[in-house]
């Protein structure tokens, strides 16, 4: 897989809690809040037992890290798959590392597995329809990592009533796992729920098939992150469509995407991360109260449709371990804006554009409490295109290369050597892996742990 841009924007602090540090950060003297020398961070990608290289102005990383072979394995190997098929009132109980091929129409049944904590389960949909009214359908109690594969366009999975717990577990979902989860295949799964429709404890990735959820929780939630590599995603909620958060650590909780099809309905956020949320690639149409919210925010590419009564884009103070920030590096982004109080982009932090395309139709287009810069790119508010990022909060027009005090006007235009983050581009000579540094966390950074997510 071809190597992509890292988050531009996310501090080292909170790289290494997506990521579970396995090397140095090289910390420099600050200037202006930002660090004046790069910062290297050696990390596992995304816990993936690979190393990469992440400086604070410039860096790639890539993808395929973040995605093993079988996660993007589309049609599984059935040579020595079992078939299984479910039936009325009885749960189905998978204990043993494999590959089960699940067929029929069931009501009140739940896939169980249960597995070794090194198992890796693949389960085949292959026509399974299964009616519950208040416990999942599926349900991943223990095992290493399950592929949830679809080779057969109707596949339906529904829960009608309320959840009932499981001991001290909120089973909270129609498909409900405590360890990692991939959604991969070439079929169509159809999801609805009276609360969530998947729910993972660690990390949900969805790299192929069509998968429809209607939901009135949250489409997909993960404690440590939702990451898309390809295939077709439509939810309609009555909450957010993504939804990435741990409640006992402000550290985790991110959103990767870098492919596929997506559509969300939500009337709340259509993509929520306390962490970070990246854009790498995609076609992307959000309808919701908020589009995106997150700590830190940033677009690559991709194409990306917002329509929001709320805010369009969101950095908001939602994590600890970094400061507010939106960057656009590339894709093209278009935001609509509902009347009101409402802004297209909202920035608790900073605002940084160096390259793309905005269109910000609305009364407010930007808002933010820190500096803002415009290095590159196309800027288009209510269809004419302009090279400043006004501040509606304080009124006064921004120059090219950053807002001045209170609605002043800015500098020069020139770029600072060192950002918080980075451009987009990678430096001429400079290797694809770097070594780290001392393996220190920055002073008065938390330390923070790993996603969890395991390679295959």
């Amino acid at each position: 897989m071809k190597k992509r841009t890292i988050l531009a924007v996310f501090s080292a602090a909170v790289l290494l809690t997506a990521c579970g540090q396995t090397g140095p950060v090289n910390t420099a003297p600050e200037e202006n809040g930002y660090p004046t020398e790069s910062m290297e961070v050696s990390m596992e990608e995304l816990g993936s037992g690979q190393s990469a290289t992440v400086s604070a102005k410039s860096g790639e990383i890539d993808s395929g890290d973040l995605f093993t072979e079988r996660d993007l394995q589309q049609t599984p190997d059935l040579s020595e798959a079992q078939y299984l098929t479910v039936s009325d009132g009885e749960d189905l109980t998978i204990d043993t590392e494999g590959i089960y091929v699940l067929s029929g129409n069931a009501q009140n049944a739940t896939v169980l597995v249960e597995a070794e904590d090194n198992a890796k389960v693949q389960l085949v949909l292959d026509g399974l329809k299964i009616s519950n009214t208040d416990r999942p359908c599926i349900y991943v109690k223990n095992a290493d990592k399950v592929f949830l594969t679809t080779i057969s366009e109707d596949n339906a999975l529904t829960v009608s009533g309320s959840f009932s717990s499981d001991g001290d577990t909120n089973t909270d979902a129609v498909i409900f796992s405590k360890d990692d989860l991939v959604l991969n295949g070439t079929g169509r799964l159809v999801i609805r729920s009276s609360d969530n429709g998947i729910s993972g404890k660690d990390a949900v990735k969805v790299t192929g098939g069509t998968i429809e959820i209607e939901c009135s929780g949250n489409g997909i939630e993960a404690h440590d992150g939702i990451l898309a590599a390809d295939g077709s995603l439509d939810i309609t909620t009555e909450q957010d469509g993504l939804h990435a958060e741990d409640n006992d650590d402000d550290t985790k909780g991110y959103v990767y995407i870098a492919g596929g099809t997506i559509n969300i309905e939500a009337a709340d956020d259509g993509i929520h991360a306390t962490t970070f949320v990246q854009i790498e690639e995609g076609d992307i149409t959000l309808t919701a109260a908020e589009g995106i919210e997150g700590t830190q925010i940033a677009v690559n590419g991709g194409t990306i449709d917002i329509t929001a009564s709320d805010d369009g884009i969101n950095a908001a103070k939602k994590s600890s371990s970094a400061d507010p920030v939106f960057e656009l590096n590339g894709g093209e982004v278009s935001i609509t804006m509902g009347a009101g109080d409402t802004d297209g982009v909202d920035s608790n932090g900073d605002i940084r554009i160096n390259g793309g395309t905005i269109s910000i139709t609305g009364q407010s287009t930007f808002d933010y409490d820190g500096k803002a810069e415009y290095n590159g790119g196309t800027i288009l508010e209510n269809g004419k295109e302009t090279n400043t990022i006004t501040n509606q909060m304080f009124g006064g027009p921004g120059g090219r290369g950053g807002m001045g005090a209170q609605g002043g006007f800015g500098g020069p235009g020139n770029r600072p050597e060192r950002m918080q983050g980075f451009d987009g581009n990678i430096p001429e000579g400079r290797p694809e892996r770097m070594p780290g540094g001392d393996g220190r966390m920055p002073e008065g950074r938390p330390e923070t742990d790993s996603t969890g997510i395991e390679k295959q």
